[in-house]
């Protein structure tokens, strides 16, 4: 893929890492671009015990396993399941982003993502960036449907490095889809479809050739 600069849109800290952090650290191995933005750390949900703005800490740590860059990294404090209140400032900040540099590709949710604040990201990604490749990644506890239309083979490493950057998520306890198990057996089984070890799998929604 032809995509030196790299654009991912998470809705929450952890988005991310859990639709494509085996890509990320691919790209960044291979010497591209990688620009990670969260809009959320969900303050609200923080449970007891934990300062409430402890996800700014491990979006740092976990992003920074991945080889994202400090300076890569950009973090919004909108309020958690509420984006689609504030979806026309989103679009701003984001053609605000498009404006100061030129992205190969963008990463955005799926497009069939049930979750309110996932749904905003997407479409306001898609409108922010109607005339740049976009991909849709997947969070398969959130989608009802998802077309595996693109898949981006990973090594060993690239797996190994998603599932140590998702160990940074403390404050997020012993979800299943954070566990090695999960990572590696999605993983495994998108390699499956296409022929390899392992890879992460992608909806095409806009393709520039």
């Amino acid at each position: 893929m032809n995509a030196n600069n790299i654009l991912v849109l998470a809705p929450h800290t952890d988005d991310g890492e859990l639709g494509l952090g085996g890509t990320i650290s691919k790209f960044i191995s291979e010497g591209r671009k990688v620009t990670y933005v969260a809009f959320s750390t969900a303050e609200e949900s923080v449970p007891e015990g934990f300062p409430k703005d402890i996800l700014k800490t491990e979006v740092r740590n976990a992003t920074a396993k991945l080889g994202i860059l400090p300076e890569n990294l950009i973090i919004y404090s909108y309020q958690v399941r509420k984006l689609n209140y504030v979806r026309q400032e989103i679009l701003e900040e984001l053609i605000l982003l498009k404006k100061s540099q030129k992205f190969d590709l963008v990463f955005i949710p799926s497009l069939h993502d049930i979750h309110q604040d996932h749904t905003t990201i997407a479409q306001e990604g898609v409108r922010a960036f109607k005339n740049t490749t976009i991909l849709g990644y997947e969070l398969i506890w959130n989608n009802l449907t998802f077309n595996t239309q693109c898949f981006i083979t990973l090594g060993e490493k690239d797996v190994q490095r998603k599932i140590l950057a998702l160990k940074e998520y403390q404050s997020q306890g012993q979800r299943d889809y954070l566990s090695a198990e999960f990572i590696y057996s999605l993983a495994k089984a998108r390699g499956v479809q296409v022929g390899v070890e392992y890879a992460e799998a992608f909806e095409v929604v806009r393709l520039f050739i």
